[in-house]
């Protein structure tokens, strides 16, 4: 089957370990992600946070991805150090990942170096952008703006396209 872009939703954000957490949900069904997938990637992303570094601003961006196949996916990209990304991913529903099951409920912390699929990074761009505007280039950052500011588009194709 030839490549073919997936819809990509943004969720309200929401608290998780004192961080403020944006969200993006990636998938080919129209009706979204199940809620018992979503459910239980948002119960395993505690243990995907870091610590927090005292000066960076407690902030998170994930994408929730439901693979073609059994698979989901968290991806939790959070903000450290000023200006970078720490990574850590869960899967569930993917045995090649060392996933016990097919069940995309439950997720586990694979030992991969991976950071995303070519469905899953489209969002980094504009949060790199959105956490330049809001809260690197002002002279007081401004948290709230940066979590109001979403990547648009339905799909995860490219926005000048």
């Amino acid at each position: 089957m030839p490549f073919q872009e997936k819809l990509i939703t943004v969720r309200p954000p929401f608290q998780v370990s004192g961080r403020h957490i944006k969200r993006y949900h990636v998938t080919t069904d129209p009706a979204g992600i199940a809620p018992e997938v979503a459910e239980a990637a948002y119960a395993i992303l505690p243990r995907l946070l870091p610590e927090p570094d005292g000066t960076t601003p407690p902030a998170t961006f994930v994408v929730l991805h439901r693979g073609g196949d059994s698979g989901a996916y968290l991806n939790a990209y959070s903000w450290v150090w000023d200006n970078v990304l720490h990574f850590k991913g869960a899967a569930a529903g993917q045995p090649a990942l060392g996933c016990p099951d097919t069940d995309p409920t439950h997720f586990i912390t694979p030992d991969v170096p991976w950071i995303g699929c070519v469905w899953e990074l489209p969002p980094i761009q504009h949060e790199r952008d959105a956490w330049i505007r809001h809260v690197l280039a002002p002279d007081v950052p401004d948290l709230d703006a940066y979590l109001t500011d979403s990547r648009p588009g339905a799909t995860t194709g490219d926005l000048a396209a």
